[in-house]
Order: C-alpha cells, then sequence, then structure tokens
C-alpha cells in the first residue's frame, strides 16, 4: 500500500472523489474559509492533483508557504528523522534545531549582539508577540506611550492583537472592541507618517510590501523614513515579513539594508509545517518580554525547527534567491507584455498584476479548470506566490493562458 493510500485507508476516504468529499467537508468544518474550490490529494514539485485526478501547477504556494515546492525530498527526509527521534518537548525544554535555527536567523538577518528570537506557529502569533512586545515599549508615567501606528490596506492576521492592526474594516468590525490605541495612515505616504510619529508612538509596523492589499509595495525611501523617525521619538519599527521573508522576494528579507526593533516571519520559514518567528533586534527590543510574559505550547518544537533549518539549507544550497530574482523579473515582464494586463507588481516571486476589468475571482476559477492555482487580493488584481522552484517554463505556460483565461472569465456570469 503507498503512503497516500494508507493515509486515505486511516482517514476512512478511500476511493471518495471530490463533490462527495466536499459534502463532507461542508457536514463536519466551521464555514470560515466557504466551499473549498478543490480536495487536493497529492503534490509533486510545483504540481499538485486533486481527489479526482486533475493535474494543477501551482502557483499560490499555499499563500507563500510551500518555499520548495511539493514533497521536497531533503525536506520529508528531515521531517521524518526528526519526528522519528524526537516530535515534541513543550517549552519547559529546548532542542539543538531551535537552537540552531535561532542562532540562523540572527546571522542572516544581520542581528546584532543581544538580540534573541522567539518562534510561534504562525505569522498572526509572531505578531501578537510583536504586539505585546510594543505594549512594552510604554515610556513612563510622565510620558507615557499609548499609541500604535499600522499603515492603510495593511493585512497582519486574525487572531485578536494582530486583527486590531488589520486595516479592513470587514475584518475587525464583527470582533469589536479590540484592544485598543492602533491608529492607521496612509501606506507609503512618508508626510503622513511623520505627521503621525511622535513621542506618544509605542510601536510602527510595516509589511515591506503589502501582499493581501495587491502586492504593492512604497516609494523609495519609505522604510529609511520610517526608521529615522521610530528611532528619534523612541517607538520601534517593526516589520512584518510574514509574506515577504525567506527568499520570496530574491532577498532573504525584503527590508534587506534597514534594520528593525522587530521583525515577525512565517509563512515559507517552515517549507510547509507551521512556523512562526519574531526577531528582536538589540538589547532594548530583547529585553522588554520578561520570563513569563509570553509563551506557547508547540512553538519552536522540534519537528518544525527541523523542516525551517531544512528549508534555509535548501535555499542556499540550491542557490534559489538568485533563481528567485531572475524568474521573478522574466514572469513579470512577460506579463506586462499582455493587453488585458494594465500595471504588474512585485519583487522576486511574488507578483501582483491588475487585469482590465473587476473580473479578477472569475479569472482564478477560470484558471483552475485551466489547471492552475491563483488568488484575488483584490476584484481586478491577481497574485502568484509559487514555490521558489518554480520553473521559467511553468511560469510562461501561465502567460500564454492569461488571454484565453481572461476571455473565458468575461463570459461567466
Amino acid at each position: 500500500m503507498t503512503e497516500l493510500a494508507a493515509t486515505a485507508e486511516l482517514a476512512g476516504l478511500a476511493g471518495l472523489h471530490g463533490p462527495e468529499l466536499l459534502k463532507r467537508y461542508n457536514r463536519s468544518l466551521m464555514g470560515v474559509f466557504g466551499t473549498p474550490q478543490r480536495v487536493l490529494v497529492r503534490g509533486q514539485g510545483c504540481l499538485v492533483w486533486d481527489a479526482d485526478g486533475k493535474e494543477y501547477l501551482d502557483l499560490l504556494g499555499g499563500i507563500a508557504v510551500n518555499a520548495l515546492g511539493h514533497a521536497h525530498p531533503l525536506l520529508t527526509s528531515v521531517v521524518s528523522s526528526q519526528l522519528a527521534t524526537l516530535g515534541h518537548v513543550s517549552n519547559f525544554f529546548t532542542s539543538p534545531t531551535q537552537i540552531a535555527l535561532a542562532e540562523k536567523l540572527l546571522a542572516l538577518s544581520g542581528a546584532p549582539e543581544g538580540s534573541r528570537v522567539f518562534f510561534a506557529n504562525s505569522g498572526a502569533e509572531a505578531n501578537e508577540a510583536a504586539f505585546k512586545l510594543a505594549r512594552r515599549n510604554a515610556g513612563t508615567a510622565a510620558k507615557p506611550r499609548t499609541r500604535i501606528i499600522a499603515l492603510e490596506n495593511s493585512f497582519h492576521g486574525r487572531t485578536m492583537g494582530a486583527l486590531a492592526l488589520t486595516w479592513k474594516a470587514a475584518y475587525r468590525e464583527p470582533f469589536e472592541p479590540l484592544p485598543g490605541g492602533v491608529e492607521w495612515v496612509p501606506a507609503g505616504d512618508a508626510d503622513a507618517l511623520r505627521a503621525a510619529v511622535d513621542d506618544t508612538v509605542a510601536a510602527v509596523f510595516i509589511e515591506p510590501i503589502q501582499g493581501e492589499a495587491g502586492v504593492r509595495g512604497y516609494p523609495e525611501g519609505y522604510l529609511e523614513t520610517a526608521r529615522q523617525l521610530t528611532r528619534e521619538h523612541g517607538a520601534l519599527l517593526v516589520f512584518d515579513e510574514v509574506q515577504t521573508g525567506v527568499g520570496r522576494t530574491g532577498k532573504w528579507f525584503a527590508s534587506e539594508g534597514v534594520l528593525p526593533d522587530a521583525m515577525t516571519l512565517a509563512k515559507g520559514l517552515g517549507g510547509g509545517l507551521p512556523i512562526g518567528a519574531l526577531i528582536t533586534f538589540g538589547e532594548a527590543a530583547s529585553t522588554l518580554l520578561a520570563a513569563g510574559q509570553h509563551g506557547t505550547t508547540f512553538g519552536g518544537n522540534p519537528v518544525a525547527t527541523a523542516a525551517a533549518l531544512a528549508t534555509l539549507h535548501a535555499i542556499e544550497s540550491q542557490d534559489l534567491l538568485r533563481h528567485v530574482t531572475e524568474t521573478g523579473e522574466a514572469v513579470r515582464a512577460a506579463l506586462a507584455a499582455v493587453g488585458v494586463i494594465t500595471e504588474v507588481r512585485g519583487q522576486g516571486l511574488l507578483v501582483g498584476f491588475d487585469l482590465d476589468a473587476d473580473i479578477a475571482p472569475a479569472f482564478v476559477q477560470r484558471a483552475l479548470e485551466a489547471g492552475f492555482i491563483v488568488n484575488a487580493p483584490g476584484p481586478r488584481t491577481v497574485r502568484l506566490a509559487p514555490p521558489l522552484i518554480v520553473t521559467a517554463e511553468q511560469l510562461m505556460r501561465f502567460v500564454d493562458a492569461v488571454p484565453a483565461i481572461h476571455a473565458a472569465a468575461k463570459e461567466t456570469p
């Protein structure tokens, strides 16, 4: 019996097809995601297959998560070996993989002496830890710091603290009151940021590229301005690199060249296994959260940290940063030449492009029917975040299909 067949047998779902499985999904799982588009059962490299045997080119990578694609031999070997050795130890203990991963992240980020890492299970959890870090930068009784600045169109997660930082009202309002003190300024507007940041600000949160807003960056020098302002006023600068970090933009971190006080990571870090991280830079930020002021049961467990080490090693040993830069430039140039596309944005293999009409959701559906997995963060915006190992040929296959997919989307009722 193959591993896939054994898994299906264990789940009691052997032999069932997509429609049957989706009916069972709707009867047993909460509807917060709606009905899934497909039931996926297997992956290899940048390809996945559904329960009915249809093949898809995965150009979304689990939303920038599957950095090495599916079933990468190094990742599967390391995870299997670690799980067979030591799977979980709780936060009363540590493991060699946890220590090694923390040291690796500090080295890759150019962290100064005194910097430290906290491991969580997701990007939202990493941002929760950063939110608590910001609250600890409270100033004094005479000069309290009570304000936290985030950017319009930002997305930092859906847990309560992370949600409080997230711009979209439809996400926040059903759960208010949320943790207070958060204010938003227009993204990329240096003058607005300059007017907002003063000695009452505890922290400024910025995604180096706003992924959920449609892969949107900022004018040149904006991150440097944020660094200067926060340093002048004693506020923490927090970069949310959950989507942009770990090679996604052709660099280890999209904010490279500007050192914040804290940085959050997740998504691609584990290559598909759940892990998040908060890196604090320098003694001041690292000592804000004292013993007992934050914690996690599963964060930094041996299996997840081993997976992250394997992912980082593969990116380095396969020279994937160069590959991401080159293939990203090629696909953006090719997309820009497609007549139905009005704008192309992004860095590396985080790409957003705008269509000439508000048909992005229909485009995504038609693309799926044509064998491509992409997504729509906006009414006319399509996002690509494929595995970092995707080939130029695979990307161009999608580009060549865009006009036909677009035409089919325009005909969708």
